[in-house]
């Protein structure tokens, strides 16, 4: 009897053991790795940035890709509610984090894409050519899609209202289903939105997203994801969002009226 108990012992000893040893190894290798987790995470941004202003070549190396965007993009924070500049490092800037502190965000009144909290400042992306004259402005969007929050970034050209790409990427893990949600990284659909224009002649948002052809044939109009009803009503929530008075709207205001000279 003696010897079963002292053979448990034992046996819940090593089971102890091994689980405290392969505790400590993952939280070591999940610090060690972290730094080029980040890293990659970082430079993944940043390709997707390069793709949606058209400066991304599909055989970039890594230096290639950082050497590109550092000598074209220029990341600048911008106050939502007054549509100006704001202070702060904007490479280092994290808007999701801002965003869960109450101290450095908003619950929108009007949450149609489903963000929750916005942060105060956002990050848009200045986008210049070799001599350094402005090319493409990027938004970044985001918003609620089949099942889960889709990310973009949405480059217009100079004039701020010709859409030169909207180029969803899974950074931050969207979840859409292959063949459904999924579908807005078709580089087909993502072609559909060269061209467009975002306001009409009086000046309001009139970027659709629509099953009429009669609609998505217009310049202000692009076809909607077939079969994927919801994902294509979540593009449409997550643009008519962040351009609009709780987004980025101001911002645009002011820099279509010189704020960007």
């Amino acid at each position: 009897m003696a010897s079963n108990k002292d053979s448990f012992g034992r046996t819940l000893f090593v089971v102890v053991g091994l689980c405290f040893i392969c505790s400590v190894f993952v939280s070591t290798a999940a610090v060690l790795l972290k730094p080029t987790q980040q890293e990659n995470k970082l430079l993944d941004k940043q390709k997707y940035i390069l793709e949606a202003a058209g400066l991304m070549d599909e055989n970039f190396t890594k230096s290639e890709i950082l050497k590109t965007y550092g000598k074209h993009v220029e990341a600048k924070l911008v106050d939502l509610k007054s549509g100006d500049w704001a202070e702060g490092d904007a490479d280092t800037f994290n808007t999701e984090k801002a965003a869960r502190t109450p101290a450095t965000s908003f619950k929108p009144q009007n949450d149609i894409a489903s963000v929750k909290r916005v942060a105060n400042k956002g990050v848009i992306y200045l986008v210049r050519d070799d001599a350094g004259k402005l090319q493409t402005v990027i938004i970044p969007v985001k918003g609620y899609g089949l099942w889960s929050t889709m990310y973009a970034f949405l480059a217009v050209e100079a004039d701020l209202n010709t859409i030169r790409s909207l180029v969803y990427y899974d950074f931050s893990g969207s979840g859409e289903t292959p063949g459904l949600g999924g579908e807005v990284q078709n580089p087909q659909w993502i072609a559909k939105w060269e061209g467009k224009k975002l306001y009409d002649e009086q000046g309001n948002l009139a970027i659709k997203v629509t099953k009429n052809p009669a609609i998505a044939e217009s310049q202000h109009g692009v076809d909607a994801l077939s079969g994927a009803t919801l994902t294509s009503n979540g593009v449409q929530h997550s643009l008519d969002f962040w351009l609009g008075d709780e987004g980025f709207a101001r911002f645009l205001e002011k820099a279509r009226n010189g704020g960007l000279s």
